[in-house]
């Protein structure tokens, strides 16, 4: 059974730092895109960042571009997302998330409906 396990959540002050990691158990992990979403407490989830499979690119919400960075490590089927320059509006529950379609080709990486594989979430508090 395919699993996504998220880690490396927790409080931390106004412009600190936090790594997420995500352990995935996908057999063919590296031919699949990869992504990571945030929900915060009355909100809608929403795309944060996303990884192509064939590492064309890497591609972020404009909310975080510039202070996080998203990293895959095919060998160890792993997923990070490093995260600089927090801000309160950061807080969120953070969940890593799986295209199981092989190979796809797609300019719209941000788009919800694609993945079908999700963590399990892990939370990040950022306090002022």
């Amino acid at each position: 059974q395919v699993q996504l396990v998220e880690s490396g959540g927790g409080l931390v002050q106004t412009g600190g730092s936090l790594r997420l990691s995500c352990a995935a158990s996908i057999g063919t992990f590296s031919i699949h895109n990869m992504a990571w979403f945030r929900q915060a407490p009355g909100k809608e989830r929403e795309f944060v960042a996303a990884t192509t499979w064939s590492g064309a690119g890497t591609y972020y919400a404009d909310s975080v571009k510039g202070r996080f960075t998203m990293s895959r490590d095919n060998d160890n089927n792993a997923l990070y997302l490093q995260m600089d320059s927090l801000k309160v509006e950061d807080t969120a529950v953070y969940y890593c998330a799986a295209d199981s379609t092989r190979n796809r080709l797609t300019s719209r990486l941000d788009l919800r409906y694609l993945y079908d594989i999700w963590g399990q979430g892990t939370q990040v508090t950022v306090s002022s």
